[in-house]
């Protein structure tokens, strides 16, 4: 039998790209997203594979009716991917709590919610596979997303409390750190409503980069993304909690690992009382 993939976020981008994949290697899939409509040519090109589903990220109705609809319409869900996200570029000084807990209730309660609804049935049935897309950010930082950096470093702690937990149940957790791709995330990129002009140097470049992001040859493919996580959900072997994909994701976060050695070492020195 396929698999039975619940992935949320599938109007475009990795979501998408993901779907048609999954659903090109014969499993069923149920996809989300904010308007039917935008799911419409992926059910009238896998018919009778996806099950379109209309879901807010920060609707807990919705996020109940969704895993609800899944389960019964493919008799169970196998693997989660939490996918659907937002970016809001500002820097802390910027963002106000308002916009701060909207980030963090699309980035971390939303999957939160969603792991917790599939858990039940995983436990029952024995096994299954909660995928929760990261970011670059989960691991290092980025001068004007600092909310964004907060919900995905946020995320990843609860994927590692949460491989723990869930581990005697043979269910996996993995969280994966997508390089850049060429999707849609820089174009749809929200910016906080008060700008402050003493920024502009700090952010600005970053910003303009986020921005040039779609349809960029010089990006990834949403569809290497998704022969990635194909191979992680398939694989019999023991997944490592965080898993990068695409080359220059393995770059980054090289230098960032060197880094937080250095800073480590560092730190222990000026730590260390003096003789």
């Amino acid at each position: 039998m396929g698999r039975r993939w619940l992935v949320t976020g599938c109007s475009s981008g990795l979501g998408r790209a993901l779907a048609t994949a999954a659903a090109r290697a014969g499993d069923q899939v149920a996809v989300t997203a904010r308007k039917l409509a935008s799911l419409e040519d992926l059910v009238q090109a896998w018919p009778g594979q996806i099950t379109p589903i209309a879901m807010e990220l920060r609707d807990a109705h919705q996020c109940e009716e969704a895993v609800r609809t899944a389960a019964d319409r493919m008799g169970g869900i196998d693997v989660l991917v939490n996918n659907a996200g937002s970016g809001l570029f500002g820097t802390v000084e910027e963002v106000s709590d308002a916009e701060l807990r909207d980030q963090i209730e699309t980035l971390l309660v939303g999957p939160w919610r969603l792991a917790r609804l599939v858990l039940p049935s995983m436990r029952a049935q024995g096994g299954g596979h909660i995928v929760n897309i990261s970011s670059l950010a989960g691991r290092m930082a980025f001068p004007g997303l600092a909310s964004y950096v907060a919900g995905k470093h946020a995320l990843e702690g609860m994927c590692q409390a949460l491989a723990a937990e869930v581990a005697p149940f043979g269910v996996r957790v993995t969280a994966v750190e997508p390089g850049v791709f060429a999707t849609r995330y820089g174009s749809a990129l929200a910016e906080a409503a008060h700008r402050l002009p003493d920024y502009a140097e700090a952010t600005g470049e970053m910003l303009g980069g986020f921005r040039a992001m779609e349809d960029n040859e010089e990006y990834g493919r949403p569809e290497d993304f998704a022969d990635g996580v194909l191979a992680i959900v398939a694989s019999d072997a023991p997944t490592p909690l965080r898993v990068p994909i695409g080359e220059d994701a393995y770059a980054y976060l090289e230098a960032v690992e060197q880094a937080a050695r250095e800073e480590f070492a560092a730190a222990r020195t000026l730590a260390r009382p003096q003789a």
